[in-house]
């Protein structure tokens, strides 16, 4: 009898992270949103649209110093929930931040970069009453 290597080595299960409950994702970065004076908050929920996350929510800032201030304490914020280190992009210049955190993007812009790209319109287009003001 032949034996590979796999049958000698013993396999050992995959483990994953336990993701918290994606809306309570939501809700904690709503909550830092909001807590930061964030201007237009929207949650778009993408779930059965979309393989890349199950919520998008964007929000505006003042000014780049604000959309900077607001990407850091959402970052802050879901790293002291437990929520590990989002992907982040956009910080050096703080027009659009975008923040990853696997089940919800979010997007923070300045309001004329925000007009400008319109990404409510092109992610709720066919469905207009997904858009939920907070």
């Amino acid at each position: 009898m032949v034996r590979r290597e796999a049958d000698v080595i013993p396999l050992h299960p995959v483990s994953r992270a336990i993701r918290p409950d994606v809306d309570a994702t939501v809700r904690l970065i709503l909550d830092s949103l909001d807590d930061m004076k964030a201007e237009e908050i929207v949650e778009i929920d993408l779930r059965g649209k979309s393989a890349i996350a199950d919520v998008m929510i964007i929000a505006t800032g003042r000014v780049a110093r604000h959309v900077g201030a607001m990407a850091d304490r959402v970052v802050k914020d879901l790293k002291d929930n437990g929520h590990g280190s989002p992907r982040i992009e956009g910080i050096p210049v703080c027009d659009w931040v975008l923040i990853d955190t696997g089940d919800v993007i979010v997007h923070l812009f300045r309001p004329e970069v925000r007009a400008f790209y319109n990404l409510e319109k092109m992610w709720s287009s066919g469905r207009p009453n997904e858009l939920r003001p907070s």
